[in-house]
């Protein structure tokens, strides 16, 4: 089954931008997943497309309108209301900052649904009601904020595509990878063996897959520890909580 993606923005010109290049884009040609950019625009109904107005209780900016924007998802999402899904069962995502951080595990459960209808917000946000009457799940792709969702909406894309099957050569690269487990990914080595005074790690080297393997483990512990505190804290209370036997 063709995995689809559905993305609402103000800007449709802006895809598929770089997911038509490399592993998405390849995977696009070949017909892996589907991408459809829709204009939110073209929902509005007044003879000058407006598709926002000032926020309610003031500030500054303005604030994409709930009418609009459901006129958009009842579009691709056809009709489907108030339950997170459309009626394909594509989760309904809207980019924000104040959403939930996306994880590698989200993205893993998002590539093995049937894919997602993306909500790109612009100016300063999206009027709230029409996110809760949809069920959608809000999500953020890190702590700082951007000129709209459209970037953020091809970081998800990207990231999930690249883990749909066929489209990565080797299972075990997504399976090693940062974030795969928890801890962060062991630094990678090639040839030559010797470049500008710096050698690759003689147990690299030795043809030893024991120590090789160990050494990788070592470094994974060593990087997380010292770069992702909070990494480093789930994956030792993980393992102070494990059975002996699972250690």
């Amino acid at each position: 089954m063709t995995w689809r993606a559905s993305v609402l923005t103000l800007f449709p010109d802006m895809f598929p931008g770089p997911l038509g290049a490399s592993l998405a884009g390849r995977a696009l040609a070949r017909g892996v997943w589907t991408l459809e950019a829709r204009n939110i625009r073209d929902f509005a109904t007044d003879r000058h497309r407006s598709v926002d107005d000032t926020p309610c209780g003031g500030g500054a900016g303005m604030v994409l309108r709930a009418d609009v924007v459901d006129a958009a998802l009842a579009a691709v999402a056809d009709g489907r209301a108030a339950d997170g899904r459309a009626a394909d069962g594509r989760a309904l995502v809207c980019l924000t900052p104040r959403g939930a951080r996306l994880s590698q595990a989200r993205v893993r459960a998002l590539a093995a649904g049937p894919g997602v209808v993306l909500l790109c917000g612009r100016y300063e946000g999206i009027d709230q009601r029409v996110i809760e009457a949809r069920g959608m799940e809000e999500i953020s792709i890190g702590d700082y904020v951007l000129s709209g969702g459209e970037l953020a909406a091809m970081v998800l894309l990207d990231a999930a595509v690249r883990l749909l099957p066929g489209v990565m050569g080797a299972a075990a690269s997504a399976a090693e990878e940062s974030f795969a487990g928890a801890l962060l990914e062991y630094p990678h080595y090639t040839r030559p063996v010797e470049w500008q005074g710096r050698r690759v790690p003689e147990v690299l080297l030795s043809g030893n897959h024991a120590a090789i393997a160990a050494w990788r483990q070592a470094e994974a512990e060593r990087l997380t520890r010292c770069r992702r505190p909070d990494l480093w804290a789930e994956y030792t209370g993980s393992r102070a909580g494990a059975p002996a036997a699972a250690r």
